[in-house]
């Protein structure tokens, strides 16, 4: 690789280690499994950083480390169907009113208890399918847009839509079950 190479990817990646790291974590369940699928994420970026022309630097990067994110997948996991349930009425209005985190602790006890729900929300995210907490972690965690996602996942802004509602759908059901 020539030194321009080495500049852009020090310019174009290098800065977004931190955001592959989390979807990749996300993705894969796990900081180890994490750490492999940067690592090989990194290596597929350097090798098409030549290629790159001017654009969403981070989308680029993001589409690396989920494309490789699920071919690890595909070579470490098996394969799981789950099926997505409608949003029941009760759910719906949680999710339209806020539900748990409509409000800030105010005292050490309720941060305590704020850190509890968030322990428990987390489990719940990796939970989900791979396809709705890619989605979802690209949205609330990443701040992308729904253009952006789509063009992250390679799939219609539709779909993104679909998958984010689905995804808020389980998390609500989850929680549900375990009384949050």
């Amino acid at each position: 690789m020539t030194t321009l190479a080495r500049a852009r990817f020090s310019q174009l990646v290098l800065p977004r280690l931190d955001e592959g790291y989390r979807l990749a974590r996300w993705l894969t369940g796990n900081a180890t499994d994490a750490e492999d699928v940067m690592q090989e994420a990194c290596l597929r970026a350097y090798r098409a950083i030549e290629g790159f022309a001017e654009g969403n630097a981070r989308a680029w990067f993001l589409t690396i480390v989920r494309n490789t994110g699920y071919s690890w997948l595909q070579r470490h996991r098996p394969r799981a169907v789950i099926f997505a349930e409608d949003l029941a009425p009760e759910a719906q209005a949680a999710l339209e009113t806020g539900g748990l985190l409509a409000q800030a602790p105010e005292t050490p006890e309720a941060a305590l208890i704020a850190r509890d729900d968030a322990g428990h929300l987390a489990r719940a995210v990796e939970a989900l399918p791979v396809a709705f907490r890619e989605a979802l972690v690209l949205r609330e965690y990443h701040g992308l847009s729904y253009r952006e996602i789509a063009a992250v996942t390679n799939v219609p802004i539709g779909t993104v839509m679909s998958r984010l509602g689905r995804a808020r759908q389980h998390l609500l059901a989850r929680l549900a079950e375990d009384g949050r």
